[in-house]
């Protein structure tokens, strides 16, 4: 403290030997650089930092740990609580590393950490492929996967996960990590042969907490079209007849077919693709579903990577501010968990609350990959979200938005009721106040995450508010 009693600004050395592009205060674009998808959070680094290739992500790393400066990685910005920026210190953005090579013949894809989840849809359509991602396309492909990764292929072809062979990442740990010889930063390949452990944590347990990830090699699949199932039923009073049926057959269906729900205050949404198969089969698959009241049905049969570009919303159409809860469903939910539902939904404070729901099952509980993976939730039935989006970006922050605190304390409650009835939760949703985090997220695996956390980053040089701990707590 100074002497008169405040904290003093934090001294930031020459960043003139940051290699790429560096945005600071001051600079045009720096509230840009700053803010993430999620506006409810806003944080003042010291530098954002975009470098080019590998050898820029080594430099960057030795620099914020040389200057004693904190860093945080950043890929698509959806880190849905902020932290993959922070205030005072470096976020090392991998944005530019947006690289997309297919090999056909190994029927493999490597990845540059840039590559949002849209872009890569859409590369591996052009060459007749696809591998299981996240709906939301603007989501860095990375960040999806390290934590886990599913959407509308997962019952088909397993966690994005499961599909990752092989990994670049920058270590801080040095020579006795395989990294700079010097005791510095350095870059490793990591797959099932070489540094095996640290593969197995970065398959579920890997944003950030381990290194900078630059590439990712995946698994990939031969698709040529899909079919796509939209079905609608305009009132939620029919949620607790609706939600009981999918719950009890999302799950247990053709391993092909993968679906969601989404329920507002307003409406009940289906949506299901088919993997390789035609509009009627999706449809008879459905039937119990279709049969519930009238609902409004629309199909089609497409390539995915056309399917995938339909259900993307413009990123100036979605509300500034989000807050979720994540929970995994292992045993159907009683009527009573439906009716918490169907009550909080009643109740919402804001037209972008919803709740959210993505069937597992089909080749899931067995896709795990040679050399394993840290995601815990395999056997869950489904997974589901309370959430509340609102506020209109460019419009007022969410510091002064009256709905802020409103829909923060609905999520929360809505979460709380629901929690008797769920089992774990996602580290790419997470949930900030959490007491039991870690094994909410990675169950008994902790101990041995931490362990591959002392291996490879022993002063925790990647740190944040939930990264995987030096050593497991209770």
């Amino acid at each position: 403290m100074s002497a008169l009693g405040q904290t003093p600004a934090v001294v930031i050395p020459d960043l003139s030997e940051l290699p790429g592009r560096v945005v600071r205060p001051g600079d045009d674009g720096y509230d840009a650089a700053r803010r993430s998808w999620n506006h409810l959070f806003l944080h003042r680094p010291a530098a954002v930092v975009y470098p080019q290739s590998t050898p820029d992500v080594v430099a960057a790393v030795d620099w914020a740990r040389n200057a004693g400066v904190p860093l945080r990685v950043r890929g698509g910005g959806h880190c849905l609580e902020g932290w993959s920026t922070l205030d005072d210190g470096l976020v090392i953005d991998v944005g530019h590393l947006d690289s997309v090579s297919i090999d056909t013949d190994a029927r493999t894809a490597t990845v540059g950490a840039g590559v949002s989840q849209a872009a890569a849809v859409a590369a591996l359509g052009a060459a007749g492929f696809a591998a299981p991602t996240g709906t939301e396309g603007s989501v860095g492909l990375a960040g999806a996967t390290l934590g886990g990764g599913f959407g509308l292929l997962t019952r088909a072809f397993g966690m994005a996960c499961d599909n990752l062979l092989a990994v670049e990442i920058v270590v801080a740990a040095g020579a006795d990590a395989g990294a700079g010889s010097d005791g510095g930063a350095g870059a490793i390949t990591v797959d099932a042969d070489h540094h095996g452990e640290l593969l197995r944590a970065l398959r579920g347990a890997g944003n950030g907490s381990f290194g900078v990830v630059t590439a990712l090699t995946y698994a990939v699949h031969p698709l040529s079209q899909v079919s796509s199932v939209r079905v609608t039923w305009p009132s939620p009073d029919v949620l607790a007849e609706v939600f009981d049926v999918w719950q009890r057959t999302a799950p247990f269906v053709d391993d092909r077919l993968t679906s969601q729900l989404e329920i507002t205050r307003g409406s009940i949404v289906l949506s299901a693709v088919l993997a390789s198969g035609d509009e009627q089969e999706a449809l008879r698959m459905l039937e119990p579903l279709l049969a519930i009241d009238s609902p409004d049905v629309v199909t089609a049969d497409a390539p995915w990577a056309e399917t995938y570009a339909g259900f993307q919303i413009p990123p100036g159409d979605e509300p500034a501010n989000w807050k979720f809860r994540s929970q995994f469903v292992t045993e159907p939910f009683p009527p009573e968990a439906i009716a918490v539902i169907h009550s909080f939904l009643a109740s919402a404070p804001a037209d972008g609350c919803n709740y959210f729901t993505n069937a597992f099952g089909g080749v899931v509980p067995q896709s795990e990959p040679r050399g394993g993976s840290a995601f815990a939730h395999r056997d869950a039935l489904f997974y589901a979200e309370p959430g509340a989006g609102w506020g209109i970006r460019g419009g007022v922050p969410a510091s002064d938005d009256p709905l802020t605190p409103v829909c923060r304390a609905w999520v929360a409650a809505f979460a709380a009721a629901l929690e008797p009835y769920t089992n774990g939760a996602y580290p790419n949703v997470p949930n900030a106040d959490a007491v039991t985090w870690a094994t909410d997220y990675w169950g008994p695996d902790i101990a041995r995450l931490s362990a591959v956390k002392r291996a490879y980053d022993p002063a925790d040089a990647f740190r944040f508010e939930q990264s995987v701990p030096l050593h497991p707590f209770g």
